[in-house]
This record gives C-alpha cells, sequence and structure tokens, in this order.
C-alpha cells in the first residue's frame, strides 16, 4: 500500500532523524503519537500525523495492536530512497517522469506531466484546491527525493541521479 502524506522537505534529514526520535518505543496510541511528533517537531497535530505516516512509509515506525512504535533498524539513505519510492504515491511517477526526461526538469513540468495520475476523487474533495495543493506535493516528492540522493537539482530543475 503507498500511502500519500508527505511532508515538506527539510534543509537536511536531521529534521527526519528528529520525527523518527519523537516517535515512542513503547507504543501509543495515534493520537498520543501526533501529539507527540508536534511537540517535538514543532508542527500542527495534523502536520503531525503527515510526518507519522511517512515515518511509517519509510519503515521507520509501524503499527502494532498497541498503537504505534519507533522501528530502530538502522536505516541508510539507500534503505529510505527504496522505502520512498515502494511506499509513497506519487513517487515512482515522478521519479519515472524524471528517468524519461533528456535534461532538467521544473517543478511545473513535473506537475504536469504528473496530473493525469491524480485521481479524480481527488479533484472533486475540491474543486478549487487540488491543483495547488497536488503540485505542492509534487515539489516536497522531489525534495525529499534530492535528500535521499536520487535526484538533484541542476540548472533551474531537477534530474534523477544515474544509478
Amino acid at each position: 500500500m503507498r500511502r500519500k502524506p508527505v511532508p515538506p522537505a527539510p534543509d537536511s534529514l536531521d529534521r527526519l532523524w528528529e520525527a523518527h526520535r519523537a516517535v515512542p518505543l513503547i507504543p501509543g496510541t495515534e493520537d498520543d503519537c501526533c501529539g507527540r511528533l508536534a511537540t517535538r517537531v514543532d508542527v500542527t497535530p495534523d502536520e503531525g500525523r503527515d510526518w507519522l505516516v511517512f515515518c511509517q512509509s519509510l519503515g521507520l515506525a509501524r503499527e502494532t495492536s498497541r498503537g504505534f512504535e519507533r522501528i530502530r533498524d538502522e536505516q541508510t539513505v539507500d534503505d529510505l530512497a527504496g522505502a520512498f519510492e515502494a511506499s509513497v504515491f506519487g513517487v515512482r511517477e515522478v521519479l519515472d517522469i524524471l528517468a524519461n526526461s533528456d535534461g532538467p526538469v521544473t517543478v511545473d513540468a513535473v506537475f504536469e506531466a504528473f496530473e493525469s495520475t491524480i485521481p479524480n476523487w481527488e479533484r472533486h474533495r475540491d474543486p478549487t484546491g487540488w491543483e495547488s495543493r497536488w503540485r505542492d506535493r509534487v515539489e516536497d516528492i522531489l525534495d525529499w527525493a534530492v535528500l535521499f540522493e536520487v535526484v538533484e537539482t541542476k540548472d533551474g530543475g531537477y534530474v534523477a541521479v544515474d544509478a
């Protein structure tokens, strides 16, 4: 299952590790975990929920029968990049767009190519705001991909890093 929440990308992975440390080792309820993330990462509770789901997507947290808990396994940048691509909705599509481009691609061009993959219910749910919300999401995906070293910025755009 691929999840949608993607918090805005920080300047470094330190913020991700800070969010990871905020997830409790002893399972806690979703509300408790989101509140803890909100306090420790200094975000709103809704943004804390996005961080919790994002950590879950990256294999840094998991949901158990007793609640959410931090996973202590050491994760490399390669591990995170692989989980990001496999578990976050839109990442595969964005990376494919870059891989099939001849040069740097702007956020707007990536969004234009990505737009057809946005579920119709998202468009109907918010007819006047879906476009800006999803453009921001595409930009966040690109910026996280840079942090995970699978994309780099070049000449005002984004390019896939050759494997």
